[in-house]
Order: structure tokens, then sequence, then C-alpha cells
């Protein structure tokens, strides 16, 4: 037994823990937990928990169903929310793996190290930094029914006695409570809408920060008697939620995006990276905008992307390079910023990864930039540009994915098949629903 196996033996003896959950995540990026005493721990470490992997969206077929959940002593964290006088209970992330002991195809936080240890064999490890967007509503959603937002503020709003800033204060504490930095926090543009940015980790780690940072939210929000919501486009006249994703790569202590000198300071590298994301935008859109309301907001405009285009500083891009600030080399990297808050986290930046090395090792070359808001160009503009737009509708991804050896590369097959899977029985049941749109339409006048 290890170090950090020692150290959580020894935690849970001092914090008095009673319970120690174990987290996983399913394909489709939902949050799996098993509790488990104390006692079994040791365990636990040595051998994993067993459980149903058929039971659960994605993992196992029934006739191999049998799968491990070994925790992650690196992840181990108290809960804040289940600290109080009584006994604690902490959590860990897990990995999924086969009774032989191999990792579980199925397993998307596998699918992320998979993908991060093929980069770093080429010397580079991925950092990322997320702004996670969501709203806040004040009562739980009742089918038909407009959600109601908690306030009516705006982007930036200080406003006295407000809900929203109550909330962030105690959800920002829980989060640092559990180790997970936050750099800034503030209202959004959508009434109820907040926005909290975590600070730059390596993509393992913010992705485990995605998983606990949305389950936070959801407690802390349920603690006072609201409710917060991840869904990309809950109002049709109102911002989308999303999650800019600021990203780099570093080969050792050195940022590979920099070098001193270039255009916009981007290296080679940074610049290979961006032309392949690029090039495969439209193939890892099903990952990045997995939900059939996803598209909702991609089509909406304003801080959403439609195009798939890049820009120094232009917020209608999907890729944005910051402004580089003076002997700032170190914080050299770009924006992508098509990614909303209710993606897998895990696949996500597995594909996004995937691509930018894709482009590195082809040595692609970064196309025209776009230089001005392209949602005020015409199509013809567009066109001459080379600008291409980002798929229309959780249909159109899917169409486009099923032909991208990327995707089935990166994802596994197993992982692969069954997301495309679920998502075509996603749009079918969509595309089967009579809305409301149609009723007020269509009822008065046919």
């Amino acid at each position: 037994m290890g170090k950090q196996e020692d150290f959580v033996l020894r935690a849970l003896e001092e914090r008095d823990v009673r319970f120690v959950r174990l987290w996983f995540t399913d394909v489709l990026g939902f949050l799996k937990s098993v509790s488990v005493a104390p006692a079994e721990l040791e365990g636990a470490f040595d051998e994993g928990i067993g459980f149903d992997g058929s039971a659960i969206e994605g993992f196992a077929r029934v006739y191999e169903s049998d799968m491990l959940a070994k925790p992650d002593p690196s992840t181990f964290q108290i809960l804040p929310w289940r600290s109080g006088e009584g006994p604690s209970t902490a959590r860990m992330f897990c990995d999924i793996s086969m009774p032989d002991g191999s990792p579980s195809y199925a397993d998307p936080r596998h699918v992320l190290k998979r993908t991060l240890s093929a980069a770093a064999d080429k010397g580079f490890t991925f950092y990322t930094h997320p702004e996670i967007e969501f709203y806040l509503f004040k009562d739980a959603p009742e089918a038909g029914a407009e959600p109601r937002p908690v306030d009516r503020s705006g982007y930036f709003d200080h406003t006295a006695q407000s809900r929203g800033s109550d909330f962030r204060r105690e959800a920002i504490s829980m989060l640092e409570a559990m180790g997970i930095s936050v750099e800034f926090s503030h209202h959004e543009g959508g009434p109820g809408q907040q926005e909290i940015d975590l600070r730059y980790a390596d993509a393992l780690s913010t992705a485990d920060n995605i998983m606990t940072f949305r389950t936070v939210v959801r407690e802390v929000a349920l603690g006072q008697g609201i409710w917060a919501s991840f869904m990309p486009k809950p109002f049709t006249t109102h911002p989308g939620s999303g999650m800019h994703t600021h990203v780099s790569l570093f080969e050792g202590d050195r940022n590979a995006f920099y070098e001193a000198g270039s255009e916009y300071q981007l290296s080679k590298t940074a610049r290979s990276f961006i032309a392949g994301i690029l090039r495969h935008a439209s193939e890892i859109t099903c990952v990045t905008n997995q939900w059939v309301n996803s598209y909702k907001r991609l089509i909406g405009g304003g801080e959403a992307p439609s195009y798939i285009c890049w820009g120094h500083n232009n917020r209608s891009a999907m890729i944005r390079v910051p402004m580089y600030k003076p002997d700032k080399g170190q914080s050299t990297r770009i924006e992508l910023r098509s990614i909303d808050a209710a993606c897998n986290p895990y696949l996500a930046f597995a594909v996004v990864l995937a691509a930018g090395m894709k482009g590195i090792e082809e040595e692609l070359q970064l196309p025209r930039e776009a230089e001005d808001d392209v949602w005020s160009l015409s199509e013809r503009e567009r066109k001459a540009l080379g600008i291409q737009p980002l798929p229309r509708s959780l249909y159109d991804a899917i169409s486009i994915a099923e032909d991208s050896e990327l995707l089935a590369e990166t994802l596994g097959e197993h992982v692969y098949d069954f997301f495309l899977r679920n998502k075509r029985a996603e749009w079918e049941e969509y595309r089967s629903q009579v809305s409301a749109f149609e009723r007020d339409r269509m009822l008065p006048v046919i």
C-alpha cells in the first residue's frame, strides 16, 4: 500500500469519517456513487469494489456485467455539506476496471487518461481552465411550466441582498474546502444566470473538479431552497449556459503555446493545435455539445459560436486567442467557446486534445483568422473566408460523427458505439414530440 492510501486511512480515523462515497461517471456524464464503510476501504484500494456494470449507462452488456471500482486516493476529500456536528462523509473518484484488473473500455475517466498518456508520450501536458455558467431557479422544474429565475439581474450586476451573490459565496466556500480553487465569479447575462471560473489545472484534475462542481452547486442550491441547472438553453430569449474553456500545452515547465515575437505570441505548436481543432470541429461537436438542447444555444448567437473559425480576442469566433500580456508568456492559451456546461468533461477534454494533437502531428497550417463579428457577415462573405458552420442540430452532429475516425479512435469502440446509439435514440424521441411552439402557432389557425 502506497503513501497516499496510508494518508487516506489515517484521515478516516482522524476526521471521524463514517461513510466514504466512491464516485465515477457513466458515458453520458452522470455521476454515480456507491458508499462504503471505512473498514472496507483497504480492500477497495487493493481489489476494488465489485458492481453490476450492466446497470450503468454504457458500461457493459448483461453477459459481461461484473466490474470493479478502484478508488483513486489522490482525490480524497471530505464533503463539506455532510460535515456538521456528527460524523463526516468523504469521497474519492474511481477508476473502473474489469475483473482481471485491466481498465474498463467504458470508463470515461480512462478515455481521458489514455488520451493524456498519448500526449505525454510526445512530451506534452494538457491544462484546462473552465468558465462554468448555470441558472438558478426559484423552484424545481415542472413539466410544461416556464422556469422562474431567482432574480432579474444582468451581466456583472451587483444587487443588494442578491440570492445569486449569497449562493456564489457559499458555493465557492464549499469548493475551496474541497481543494478546488476558484478564480472568478459573477452574475451572467441572463436572469438568475451565474458564472464561476475554476483555476487552471491538468485536464484530469479539471474534469474531476467539474463533476464535483456540479454536485456542490446542486447541493448548495437545494440547501437554499432553490434549483440549479446546467441545461445549455433553458430560455428562448435569454443566453444559454456555456463552458468556455481555456487550454494550453506544456512541455515540462515551458508553455509550448508561447513563442516570443511571433504573431499574437503563438508558437507553431499552438497554431497547429488550433488548426487541428478547427479541422475536426464538426466531428467532435456531438461530444462537446451532446444534448438536443445544446444546439438551441449554438444557433442563438451572442456569446455562443455558430461557425468554425478563430480570431484574436474575437468573441464571435469558436476559438479565441486572448490578448497577450507582456511578461506573462506562461499564460499564453486559447479559449474554446463552443463547449457547454452539460457535457461529459472527460470525453470532451479527450476529443479536444485528440483533435489538437492531430493538428500538431500533421503540421496543419492555421487558416486565415476571422477579424470581424462572424454573425454580422453575410453567408457569401463567410464562404469567401472559408468559414463553415458548426452542426445545426444533434442529428447533423451525429451524422458527421458516424464517419469520424478521430472519434472512434479516441473514445474506443465501445464508448463510441454506445454514445452514438444513445444520441440517435435521443434525437428520435425529440423529433417525435409535439412542442408548445407548434400548438401555439397552429391550433388557432389550422
